[in-house]
Formats: C-alpha cells, sequence, structure tokens
C-alpha cells in the first residue's frame, strides 16, 4: 500500500494538488464496473445512485459502461441537474418527497421536463396528496409505491394495503421499490444475510402480484451491499451507487473482490512530538502509558466521515480530538513524515464526502488525468 499512495502523493505534485481534494482511481473504478458486469444477475438491469455518486461525468462514465439510462435520485436540485446531463434519463426517488417540494420542483422545471421522473408513494395520504398535485397542475404523475421488505423504515407493509387503493386520477401507478439494506446485517442466528434476502424477494414478489400487468414497469430491489446477490426475483432492476467507489461502510462479503477507489488526499502541515496544554511532564506520563502518542501531524483540514490509511498506523486521539481546520493525528513513534507529505483517508460512504471537496482529481495511469465537478450539495 506505501507504493499506491506514494504513486498518489506523486500525481498529486505534479498536478500542482496542494489542498484537500478527493482523488478517485478511475482505474480502480473500471475495475469495479467489470464486477458489477461480470456478477449481475440476467434480466436485472442497473439503476444507478445519484446521491452515492454525486458527478455527472463519474455517472456519465459508470452509464455508459453498463448501458443505463436509469436513475435513483434524492435531492430535487440533483433531480434537475441529472435530467439535464441524460436526456434519455429515467428517474425513480428513492425516498417520498413531501408534496410541496414535488410541487416546486415541477413548478421550476416545468411538468413536461419531469414527466421523466417517478415519485415515491409510501402511504395512502400521500398518494391523495400527489393525486392533488396532479390535479392542480392538470398533468400526469408517474409513482412507484415503496414497499416494506423486511428493512422497516416506512412504506406499505401488507399488499393488501395497496390492493385496497384506489389510485386518484392523474396518477400512473410504475411498479414498487423494495430495499432491503438490513439484510446484510442479519445475525446467523436469525438466518443470516441469505435468508433475509430470500424472504425480501419472496415479500417482493406478493407485493407485485396486487399490481396490474400495466403497473410492473419498474420493479426495483437491492443496494450497492444486496444488489449482486440476487438472482432469479421477482426484480427486473436493482440500484447500485457506492459499490462503485468502495467506501469503508461496504466491505462486505457482497463485494468481494471490489477495491477501494476514492480517497481524500491532504498535505500534512506539521510533524511534532506531540505535548499537551500545561505541564510536560503529564505528556510524557500518558506517553510511557501508551494513551498518548510519541509523535505526531497535523493536517490541512480534517473532521471527515473517513478512516486514516496512510500513513500506516496514523490514527486521531481522543485527548486532542477532532478539527475541520487542522486535525492532529498521531503516528507511530517509528514513522517518517514531513511537512508537505500527504495523508490519505478513506471515506466511510461516498454520498456528501464526494461533494465535500468540489472538483474530484481523477486518478489514472499514475497522473491525475482530469477534474470532474462534483454536484452542489444544495
Amino acid at each position: 500500500m506505501s507504493a499506491y499512495f506514494a504513486e498518489l502523493s506523486k500525481a498529486l505534485r505534479a498536478a500542482d494538488v496542494f489542498r484537500p481534494c478527493l482523488v478517485l482511481d478511475r482505474d480502480r473504478l473500471d475495475g469495479n464496473i467489470a464486477l458489477v458486469k461480470q456478477r449481475l444477475a440476467p434480466g436485472l438491469a442497473v439503476r444507478l445512485v445519484d446521491k452515492s455518486l454525486p458527478c455527472l461525468p463519474l455517472l456519465s462514465h459508470i452509464a455508459r459502461a453498463l448501458e443505463t439510462s436509469r436513475f435513483m435520485t434524492f435531492h430535487p436540485p440533483v433531480t434537475q441537474a441529472v435530467l439535464d446531463a441524460f436526456p434519455e434519463g429515467d428517474l425513480l426517488y428513492g425516498k417520498p418527497m413531501p408534496v410541496e417540494a414535488a410541487r416546486a420542483a415541477l413548478a421550476r422545471g416545468g411538468a413536461g421536463w419531469w414527466s421523466r421522473v417517478c415519485w415515491l408513494i409510501d402511504t395512502p395520504e400521500r398518494l391523495a396528496e400527489y393525486g392533488a398535485l396532479a390535479a392542480e397542475l392538470d398533468t400526469e404523475l408517474r409513482f412507484a409505491f415503496e414497499v416494506d421488505v423486511g428493512l422497516h423504515r416506512g412504506g406499505f407493509s401488507s399488499p393488501a394495503e395497496i390492493k385496497a387503493l384506489t389510485i386518484p386520477k392523474g396518477l400512473r401507478c410504475e411498479g414498487i421499490m423494495a430495499y432491503e439494506a438490513h439484510a446484510p446485517e442479519i445475525p446467523g442466528l436469525f438466518g443470516g444475510a441469505e435468508e433475509a434476502l430470500k424472504q425480501a424477494s419472496a415479500k417482493a414478489a406478493e407485493f407485485v402480484a396486487v399490481l396490474d400487468p400495466g403497473q410492473r414497469r419498474i420493479l426495483n430491489i437491492g443496494g450497492s451491499k444486496t444488489a449482486l446477490l440476487h438472482g432469479g426475483s421477482v426484480a427486473n432492476e436493482v440500484s447500485i451507487g457506492s459499490a462503485f467507489a468502495l467506501p469503508g461502510d461496504f466491505d462486505t462479503p457482497g463485494l468481494d473482490g471490489f477495491r477501494p477507489a476514492a480517497f481524500i488526499a491532504t498535505p500534512i502541515l506539521k510533524a511534532l512530538d506531540p505535548v499537551l496544554p500545561g505541564p510536560v511532564a503529564v505528556s510524557r506520563t500518558l506517553q510511557v502509558l501508551g494513551l498518548f502518542p510519541k509523535k505526531g501531524c497535523y493536517l490541512y483540514g480534517g473532521k471527515w466521515m473517513a478512516e486514516p490509511v496512510f500513513p500506516q498506523g496514523m490514527k486521531p486521539n481522543g485527548l486532542i480530538g477532532l478539527s475541520s481546520n487542522q486535525q492532529f493525528m498521531g503516528l507511530p513513534a517509528d514513522a517518517a513524515v514531513k511537512p508537505g507529505d500527504y495523508a490519505f483517508l478513506r471515506p466511510t460512504q461516498s454520498e456528501a464526502v464526494l461533494q465535500h471537496f468540489g472538483a474530484i482529481a481523477v486518478f489514472s495511469g499514475g497522473r491525475i488525468v482530469d477534474f470532474w465537478p462534483a454536484l452542489p450539495m444544495r
């Protein structure tokens, strides 16, 4: 790993990047894309999750490779950007939007332009609200039902609930969205991930059975941790986002063989023998007890949703705490670092983190080959 981060450091210096930035390894990204293509069950399409890949060139790169124009969206300003960038894009909301947010988005973007958006309906009350909105705007709105297949985060819990509904005029049902992020977390005592996925697929099939044939265009299931574990289920598409960058929270059996493709790189501002405020003897005693490091450094920035990966053994210290300005990191006593060296951290998630640094530095073939603008957070 040291050689890899030395290569990244050399590339950043050559590109005159001397500030905190997000580095995306395009070669590793392409390797992860290849694994998705290899492992995706026949008959399943991929719907790309924009919140986890909040960068239009990144979305475009993956969409071309997978030959997909399906996106899962979560935030109206990002939705509008994706609609603008992908004229053939078909967008499904991954969470229900307040009807006022939908009204504002439709007013800004135009109902015709937003006809490629499928809204998410999780309750009879929201169905009625969207029906009233369709009547108010004199337009047709597409929607899918959010169904609960074991996560218990909301949505319809029983197919009978959906069967009993009367869909208001102006709304068109396109299918269901079933999310089973809980499955990898189920302990073996209760059947484990494999059994949880079987149960989720079976429950999704029950919901599909109460839909008319014309209401089954979108049968969505899965997320990055589970999408490649599905095969032969009722679903016709799976959602994948974070898997392509593989942040730390996604080190799961369902993504074996994938490699981290995104890192935070930041210059080391100071390298020193750390001493706590107050009597020096206190610091020395804590060091002898192994409670405070004998060597440390301060980073340019900090307090990110990320875990340190280089220099090896670098870690935060609770006695000094976190800082978004100059983050202190403890180091092993034999660490050889100096101001101007780069430190690297691996994001724990890709959503929000990829948007934190502005343009993403794209690394390929040993150099920074491009800068891809991230989508704004608002």
